[in-house]
């Protein structure tokens, strides 16, 4: 049967992958690849240095596909459908790869940024597949370093204080509102900079973005101090890249 390899590589420093990761991709016969065109030129390169990293230099095969374009003008009502048609689009791309350039003895790999566990879609698109059940495969799953975690780390942080929790969300929840009874807020996907709602607030900020690369930027302290050079230098630099990776913890003072 066809083996499925769904390896998280970290937040793109080579040497955040596990070990375990590592030999997932030393078991892998076909990497599997969306390509967002040239404006993200740069993340199909930082995989490529992942695998030679960690594999025998032209020692591995790789398929390439152009990812779907997804409604990012969708809102309210309209962003949980828009997501939807954008996942099975994807579902319809891997599905066609998975029969067409996989053997039925072969093991395929899709290398998947953080973790496969937060906030990424393949472990679902895989599910899809399997449904419509024009093609049959084993998956497994390796854990990789998320951007959550490398940002704690480069700011020399925890996410969560003595006996309290923290939260994972998303710029477009952050906008509705500071979450009841949680200090320690990560945030991801905020596309908006939700995060300047609340420069009237005692609040921390620990921003990071493109983080584990040659690119990272990290700023921090209070956020009435830091949200307009955050924001600028966001800015600035997707301006000079084309595009952006950042996650934040915000952190409300004198939490316990």
């Amino acid at each position: 049967m066809r083996t499925i390899h769904v390896i998280g590589i970290g937040a793109g420093d080579p040497d955040q992958l596990t070990l375990q990761a590592v030999k997932a991709l030393r078991d892998t016969d076909v990497f599997f690849l969306l390509d967002k065109g040239e404006a993200t030129s740069d993340l199909v390169g930082l995989r490529h240095d992942i695998l030679d990293a960690h594999l025998p230099e032209g020692g591995y095969r790789l398929v390439r596909a152009r990812d779907p374009a997804r409604d990012r003008a969708a809102d309210g009502a309209a962003y949980a459908p828009a997501v939807g048609d954008w996942r099975s689009a994807r579902a319809a791309i891997y599905e066609r790869l998975i029969l067409e350039e996989l053997g039925e003895d072969e093991r395929g790999a899709f290398l998947v940024w953080g973790d496969p566990a937060l906030y990424d879609s393949t472990l679902g698109i895989l599910e899809e597949i399997l449904e419509r059940g024009a093609v049959t495969f084993a998956y497994d799953v390796v854990p990789g370093i998320s951007s959550v975690s490398a940002l704690a780390a480069r700011h020399r942080t925890g996410l969560n204080r003595v006996g309290r929790p923290v939260q994972i969300t998303t710029g477009r929840r952050l906008a509705e509102g500071f979450p009841d009874g949680v200090d320690d807020v990560v945030v991801m996907l905020d596309a908006h900079q939700a995060f300047r709602r609340y420069v009237d607030q005692d609040v921390d900020i620990y921003w990071g973005a493109y983080i584990g690369t040659p690119d990272e930027i990290l700023v921090s302290g209070p956020l009435g101090e830091t949200a307009e050079r955050i924001a600028r230098v966001r800015e600035e630099a997707r301006g000079r890249k084309g595009w952006i990776m950042d996650t934040y913890l915000l952190r409300r003072r004198g939490g316990e």
